[in-house]
């Protein structure tokens, strides 16, 4: 009975490693894609604002659905 307990223990010991491992590469994840967010914000506000389109006139503001 004395294996059994030991194997139980060490099990238990295996698995508080492994999920502590896992917490840390989590955490890293969610670290490095903040990081990839922050970069992807600053990249879209460094991009020209988008123009609008025409809203008078006769060019631009008609579409041809038959074509």
């Amino acid at each position: 009975m004395d294996s059994s307990v030991n194997a139980a223990v060490g099990t238990a010991m295996a698995l508080q490693q492994h999920n502590a491992d896992q917490q840390s590469q989590a955490s890293l994840l969610k670290e490095s894609l903040n990081n990839q967010a922050s970069h992807v914000s600053q990249l879209m506000e460094s991009v020209s604002p988008q123009q609008s389109l025409a809203t008078t006139g006769t060019v631009g503001t008609q579409v041809n659905t038959y074509a």
